[in-house]
């Protein structure tokens, strides 16, 4: 047994393995009973079969809570994220958040939490006639409660924080990651509005502010802002105004030094969600692939793109697109099944859950699969290959939640969304237009692209989500049931099966590393994909360490421009926690945030 087959037997066992189970195959077999049990009585044995033949040999990659706790005995959720409730500028509501995240984080869920509707640092507190301590405070406490979790845990724990770009503490938000030891369980996401990247092109001043509708700052100048907790804009006093350049330079300063914060385009998620005259958005998982509501959950689930290859690494090597588009129904009633067989941690998030019904399918091991197709991730070539692809399951994925609304019924909230006005369903072929308009959807989201970390080391380290390759072999930091990291050396997956199959002493041609790849080829594969995923895309650009902050800063002004819903980098050398690592010459970094296991 290789390094791979026994990382990947090692996280079985500690990670998704139930009792009495002896091998992978057991386990495919207790899930797809479980996931079968949303089926009538008279179909259901039909749908465990399918739903086992999606998961033999790794083609289908449930999410992580979905492989581990389902058919298994307990209260442990199959849903890998949440957005929480919004949390209410009090002390009660401050903590009535906190316990509803803890109790989230307890049963396996990661969490992401908007701290703008927290009043900023000085503020009065009128209660009791002191002063605000602000979010980044809270922030803290946040991580207390995580990291007294992972005590009891080998699973660790990921949140993510959002602060509005207006918000008057949003320095110290950009700061508060500069050290490395500060806040180390959250990633972190700055929302840049439109109006901002605005005003920072031309040189504008920008206000900070905060909702006052009983002029508690009396003689500040007044704007309307759309703010979380109001259904309409919302009277805000100005409480400072910086220059827009400065302050973009302050959040591209703190990321070149410590890959933190990232940003989102919440302008652009806010536009693009489905749901948009239902809710707000202004909070997403922690790697940023699920934008959410409050109280939202999404659970995913990825194709494994090198299982649908064949006669790789040959000049007739292709994709068995006909297969792939069969298997996209079978994933996406399965994914749809969960939210019926899955317990909740709170029933907030279940009845957000079962009125929308999100799903979240994507693709994982597209780099690898681009390898054994002859096909390096940075040519156009690529791009186009892989928006193919994309187009083809979303159309399956549109089509199915279709079928399934007109077997089961369309999710509750389905006529009051007028999807026909949405700009993603907009883009969908006509005829799929017209049985949207006609039937309705089964589910209100169908895909997001997820990193898929731990479940693609388990099919033999695939190349996460679509990410380019990040090392031909390199070091993973996996925590074993005990708590103890170990470091596996393991190769990649396609390069493993060139040097079994080709040549035991060359790469493949086409294998190119993350380090390799300019950063503006890694948003184009980013871009090329998004218009095609209705919820987004989990994506870090690795940029070398030695690249000029002018250059750094220009990446994220390309990522906005090419229609991205956020960018996060990673530059060698930083703060970030190291997961990954290379041999050798090869420096030691992380490409992307931890998350629990998506």
């Amino acid at each position: 047994m290789d390094e791979r087959q026994e990382l990947a037997e090692t996280l079985w066992r500690d990670k998704y393995r139930a009792e009495g189970e002896a091998c992978i195959e057991d386990s495919w077999t207790r899930v797809a009973h479980a996931i079968a049990g949303a089926e009538t009585a008279d179909v259901r044995a039909h749908w465990t079969a399918a739903f086992r033949e999606l998961l033999a040999d790794y083609r289908f990659l449930p999410g992580g809570r979905i492989l581990a706790n389902a058919g298994r005995r307990g209260v442990q959720t199959l849903f890998n994220c949440f957005v929480m409730d919004r949390v209410e500028d009090s002390m009660p509501g401050i903590f009535r958040v906190l316990g509803e995240s803890a109790l989230t984080m307890q049963q396996g869920g990661g969490i992401g939490v908007d701290f703008s509707t927290l009043r900023p640092a000085g503020a009065p507190a009128s209660r009791t006639g002191g002063r605000a301590s602000g979010p980044v405070s809270f922030m803290h406490v946040w991580e207390s409660m995580c990291a007294t979790l992972l005590e009891t845990s080998s699973r660790r724990g990921a949140m993510m924080a959002t602060l509005r770009c207006d918000h008057p503490d949003i320095g110290a938000f950009i700061d508060a990651k500069q050290r490395p030891e500060d806040l180390v369980h959250f990633n972190l996401s700055v929302l840049v509005s439109d109006a901002f990247m605005q005003a920072v092109r031309a040189g504008e001043s920008w206000p900070l502010v905060f909702p006052d509708p009983g002029h508690r700052w009396p003689g500040h100048a007044r704007v309307p802002r759309r703010w979380p907790g109001f259904g309409s804009p919302v009277d805000c006093a100005v409480l400072d105004e910086v220059p827009a350049r400065a302050l973009w330079e302050r959040l591209m300063r703190a990321s070149y030094e410590s890959s933190e914060p990232g940003v989102l385009f919440i302008d652009r998620i806010n536009a693009e969600n489905n749901l948009t005259v239902l809710e707000q958005i202004s909070a997403t998982n922690p790697c940023g692939e699920i934008p959410l509501p409050p109280n939202g959950a999404c659970c995913l689930g990825s194709l494994n793109l090198t299982r649908y290859v064949r006669e790789p690494f040959t000049s007739r090597a292709h994709l068995a697109l006909e297969e792939l588009e069969a298997a996209v129904p079978v994933a996406v009633r399965f994914l749809d099944n969960v939210i019926d067989v899955s317990p909740y941690p709170l029933a907030a998030q279940r009845d957000v859950a079962q009125s929308t019904r999100r799903i979240g399918l994507g693709v994982t091991g597209l780099a690898d699969a681009l390898i054994m197709l002859n096909e390096c991730y940075d040519n156009p070539a690529a791009c186009a290959l892989a928006a193919r692809v994309m187009t083809l399951v979303r159309d399956a994925a549109y089509h199915a939640s279709v079928e399934i609304a007109r077997e089961k019924a369309p999710f509750p909230r389905c006529r009051a969304a007028r999807l026909g006005e949405r700009a993603f369903v907009h883009r969908l072929p006509a005829e799929i237009r017209q049985a949207i308009e006609t039937h309705g959807l089964r589910n209100s989201h169908l895909l997001a692209i997820a990193p898929a970390g731990s479940i693609s080391l388990l099919a033999g380290n695939v190349s996460s989500g679509i990410e380019p390759v990040y090392a031909v072999r390199g070091g993973r930091r996996v925590r074993d049931a005990g708590g103890t990291i170990r470091t596996w050396n393991v190769q990649d997956y396609a390069v493993a099966w060139w040097r079994e199959h080709e040549d035991a002493n060359t790469l493949p041609p086409a294998c190119v590393t993350a380090e390799e790849i300019a950063p503006e080829a890694h948003i184009d594969m980013q871009a090329a994909l998004q218009d095609l995923v209705d919820n987004a895309i989990s994506k870090t650009v690795n940029v070398p360490t030695d690249i000029p902050f002018d250059a750094y800063r220009s990446v994220y002004e390309y990522a906005f421009d090419a229609g991205t819903k956020g960018c996060t980098t990673y530059r060698p050398g930083g703060m970030r926690e190291h997961v990954l690592s290379r041999e050798d010459s090869l420096a030691t970094c992380c490409g992307v945030n931890l998350a629990p296991e998506e």
